[in-house]
């Protein structure tokens, strides 16, 4: 064992005598119920002229100590931000001063006592009673050095929320974001829902399920990938507008932009088309970010984006010329296609068409340059199994994507309510899963029976919650707009 863990053993057996005595003494802190505050930090200083010499009652975290015989200084830490606290003995008694000296860098206590400001001109509570509302048993990281190794952050969010100010600050943004899309639709007519999670068909997009048990019934059931039918089959219902903001769960790779369960809003408008989603899009995102940062004109990882509407907008094959050198109005057929596939390294997949070429590239080439707000529009029907068909171009699909910062952080089209087209669909899909392909569509067949039913023109839209915070809040992973995101377990034995 190293001389720093001895010391830390030390410390940590210090704080265990010290609650001993504590409790020994009739003082166990974790018998306190409530503790009534008053005030917080952050209202006392916004407000010193009004509270100033007027007794108040705050709580908050140990964080800093100074001083030493009979006065000293503490800063304490709550929801709000930090005050200082001067604490004399001859104010709050000998016998608690003695007591009080024990405290540690860390502990939770509550203080009463008069506003004032000290010679240094810094706001400050002069301590006329203090008492130890929670002992910690732990050592904070010490101010200088923090907790920065990001694995340990996201483990313990609980410690980088109390020694990183700013990692808070990211998550009440983060609920204000929130609270603005809520409220632009909210104030539009939308309707919100809740779905099931758990389903017997994971369906409403192209992607790799979680799959659990349910012994009542004794089948297999799916964490939901997307909400998408359930909400079709509310239009279908009659309502005109719905949407739902939740947890979606897909069993796929992490990385910077991706999280196994991540937070994600689809929504639906009965006799709309994609393009009335698109304005909703651009109008959305600028809604929120004039809510919740005060500009549509923010700036990300030094780049500037100005999300300001209305934003840019290209077809998939008009990127795929711009950006591959490649034009799908001389490729018509299948075999062209595969050909080009070839010459540009594209991976030749079973089962692979023109249109699927035509994604390919566009990822491959183009995605990489859509950093100011884009929306790339007609995408290849082999890809949009759920959009409708171009009137013009039945091999491409009234659908879009929303690029921002090269992320998509949006997808919506017109939906496909044509339940025989929609059937033909899913076959085909069924036939992708047969070769090998473990994200394409399972067939759902109650929900062909609910187009069946009837879907009248609907457009539909599904947004990716947590990168537009990324973006919003200037944050370069996922996990730092996730409190508490996907880690591999620590083997603690």
């Amino acid at each position: 064992m190293t001389i720093e863990e001895n010391n830390l053993n030390e410390m940590l057996r210090l704080r265990r005598e010290k609650l001993k005595e504590l409790r020994e003494m009739g003082r166990d802190p974790y018998k306190i119920e409530k503790y009534d505050v008053t005030h917080h930090s952050k209202d006392i200083k916004e407000n010193f002229e009004d509270v100033e010499g007027e007794s108040v009652s705050v709580s908050g975290r140990i964080m800093s100590k100074r001083g030493h015989g009979k006065a000293g200084f503490i800063d304490i830490q709550d929801s709000k931000g930090r005050i200082q606290i001067f604490v004399k003995v001859n104010l709050i008694g000998k016998e608690e001063y003695e007591i009080f000296k024990t405290y540690d860098i860390g502990d939770i206590i509550g203080v009463k006592g008069e506003v004032f400001k000290t010679k240094r001109g810094e706001i400050s509570i002069r301590a006329k009673e203090i008492t130890l509302l929670t002992k910690s048993l732990q050592i904070l990281p010490e101010k200088f050095h923090g907790l920065k190794d990001p694995d340990l952050r996201y483990r313990q969010r609980y410690v980088d929320l109390i020694v990183n100010p700013e990692v808070k600050k990211t998550f009440v943004l983060r609920s204000k974001i929130i609270k603005a899309v809520r409220e632009y639709l909210d104030n539009r007519g939308f309707l919100e829902v809740d779905t099931p999670i758990l389903n017997t068909i994971a369906g409403g997009a192209s992607a790799r399920p979680f799959i659990t048990h349910h012994n009542t019934l004794d089948i297999d059931m799916y964490l939901r990938i997307a909400n998408e039918l359930y909400l079709k089959r509310l239009i279908v219902g009659g309502f005109d507008k719905v949407y739902e903001m939740g947890r979606m769960f897909r069993n796929e790779g992490m990385s910077i932009k991706h999280n196994p369960e991540y937070t994600a809003i689809e929504m639906y408008q009965a006799y709309a088309d994609y393009e009335d989603m698109m304005r909703l899009t651009e109008e959305l995102v600028a809604y929120v970010a004039e809510k919740a940062l005060g500009t549509t004109k923010i700036t990300y990882q030094g780049q500037e984006i100005d999300l300001t509407p209305p934003w840019n907008r290209m077809t998939m094959e008009e990127a795929v010329k711009e950006y591959a050198g490649v034009d799908f109005d001389e490729i018509q057929t299948d075999e062209e296609a595969l050909k080009v596939a070839k010459e540009k390294g594209i991976e030749i997949k079973p089962g692979m068409k023109r249109g699927h070429v035509i994604n390919e590239l566009f990822e491959e080439y183009a995605e990489k340059h859509l950093v100011q707000p884009t929306f790339i529009t007609h995408h290849p029907v082999e890809v949009s199994p759920l959009a409708k068909r171009n009137p013009d171009d039945p091999r491409r699909t009234n659908r879009f994507e929303a690029f921002i910062n090269t992320w998509e952080i949006a997808n919506a089209f017109s939906e496909l309510n044509d339940p025989i087209d929609q059937k033909e669909r899913f076959l085909e899909q069924l036939k992708q899963r047969e070769a090998g392909d473990e994200e394409a569509h399972m067939m759902d067949y109650d929900f062909l029976n609910a187009l069946e039913v009837g879907l009248p023109p609907t457009g539909g839209l599904g947004i990716g919650i947590d990168r537009l915070i990324m973006i919003l809040t200037n944050q370069s992973s996922i996990r730092d707009v996730i409190l508490f995101p996907t880690m591999k377990p620590i083997d603690n034995e």
